[in-house]
C-alpha cells in the first residue's frame, strides 16, 4: 500500500457503514488510493461502527451532521427505505455537495426531490472489500461531467466502473448487486456435489471455490465468450458434457436466470415503495 495516497486530501463521507459501505471502504483503502485520513464514516450501530475503525483507521461517527461537516463527497449507505429520510434532515447542509447513493430501489427523481445535492446513484457489490467490485454508475439531472469523473475514480479504485442509465440499475442491482450471493450458490452446491462424490467436506469447498475463480479469472483475461471457454472444456462423450446434460436437464442455467429476473422485478417494486 502506497504511504502516501495520491488523493489523501479528498474527504469522503459515508452516511451508514453497514455490509455494503462497509466493504466499499474497505477496499478503499486496501486499494492505496485512499487514506484512513480520507474517510469519515457515519454508523448507528455502535459494534459496526467500532469494528470498522478497528479494521481500517477510519473516523467513524454515530451522527450524519459530524459526516456533512467534514465530507466534501457525500456516499449514502443506509438501507433503501431509510435513504429519503436521511437525505431530508441533512437537506439544509448538503447542497452543492455531490452524493452518491449505493442504495437499490431509490430512484434519483426521488433523492433529488429531497436534497439540494447533486445526486448520483453507484450499484456496487460487497467484493469491493478486496478490490473486486463490479459497480454501475448512473448520473442524474444535475450531475456534470467532473462528478462522474470523481465516481469513476471512487468505484474504480475498488474494480471495474461502467456508466449506465439509471434505467438499467434494476437490472445491474440484480446481476451485479445481487450476484455474488448466487454466485455463492453456485459455489455451495459444486461443493456439495464433489462431497456427495467422496470427497471431505472441507477439500470440496476449496476445490469449488478456487475453480470458481480461476474459471472468471481465466474468462476476464482472454474476453473469450463464455461458449468458447466451455468449447475448451469439453469432449463430445466425456465427464464436462455429461455434467452439462445433466445441469441441462435440472434447469440450472434457467434457474440463474429466472434469480437475476426476479431480483430486477424487486428492485423495480422497491423504486415504487420508496418514492
Amino acid at each position: 500500500m502506497d504511504s502516501q495516497p495520491a488523493d489523501a486530501g479528498a474527504r469522503l463521507g459515508f452516511i451508514g457503514a453497514g455490509k455494503l459501505a462497509g466493504s466499499l471502504i474497505r477496499g478503499l483503502i486496501r486499494s492505496g488510493k485512499y487514506s484512513a485520513q480520507s474517510i469519515i464514516a457515519g454508523e448507528p450501530n455502535e459494534p459496526a461502527r467500532e469494528a470498522l475503525r478497528r479494521e481500517t483507521g477510519v473516523r467513524v461517527t454515530a451522527s450524519n451532521f459530524d459526516v456533512i461537516a467534514a465530507a466534501d463527497i457525500l456516499l449514502v449507505g443506509v438501507k433503501p427505505a431509510i435513504v429519503l429520510p436521511a437525505l431530508k434532515e441533512i437537506r439544509g447542509q448538503s447542497a452543492n455537495k455531490l452524493i452518491i447513493s449505493l442504495a437499490a430501489g431509490v430512484r434519483i427523481e426521488s433523492m433529488e426531490s429531497v436534497t439540494d445535492g447533486r445526486v448520483m446513484r453507484a450499484m456496487t457489490n460487497t467484493p469491493s472489500a478486496i478490490c473486486r467490485a463490479a459497480t454501475a454508475l448512473a448520473r442524474g439531472s444535475r450531475t456534470t461531467d467532473d462528478d462522474v469523473g470523481i465516481a469513476r475514480e471512487i468505484f474504480g479504485a475498488v474494480g471495474l466502473a461502467v456508466e449506465v442509465p439509471e434505467a438499467q440499475i434494476d437490472a445491474v442491482t440484480a446481476l451485479s448487486g445481487s450476484g455474488p450471493a448466487f454466485v455463492y450458490s453456485v459455489i455451495e452446491a459444486l461443493a456439495k456435489g464433489g462431497e456427495r462424490t467422496g470427497l471431505s467436506p472441507e477439500v470440496a469447498l476449496a476445490l469449488a471455490r478456487q475453480t470458481v475463480l480461476g474459471a472468471a479469472q481465466l474468462a476476464t483475461e482472454t474476453k473469450l465468450s463464455p461458449e468458447e471457454l466451455r468449447k475448451m472444456v469439453v469432449t463430445p462423450g466425456g465427464t464436462t458434457a455429461a455434467g452439462l446434460a445433466a445441469m441441462e436437464k435440472h434447469g440450472t442455467s434457467d434457474g440463474l436466470g429466472a434469480a437475476v429476473e426476479a431480483a430486477a422485478k424487486r428492485g423495480a417494486e422497491m423504486a415504487a415503495e420508496n418514492k
